[in-house]
């Protein structure tokens, strides 16, 4: 794994970590963009893997 790919995934398991705790006290519409950013950070990362 190279450092940027190592990057992508703590990023990513960082906003899904307080995405969850935002959807847990403010609700999903709040937390909504901290979900998405989680999710396109994985997308991200499961596309410098396949490549």
């Amino acid at each position: 794994m190279k450092l940027f790919d190592i990057l992508l995934l703590s990023l990513a398991a960082f906003f899904v970590i307080i995405g969850i705790y935002e959807v847990m006290t403010v609700g999903i519409g709040q937390a909504y963009w901290l979900i998405m950013v989680a999710t396109m950070l994985f997308f991200g990362y499961t596309l410098r893997k396949k490549k």
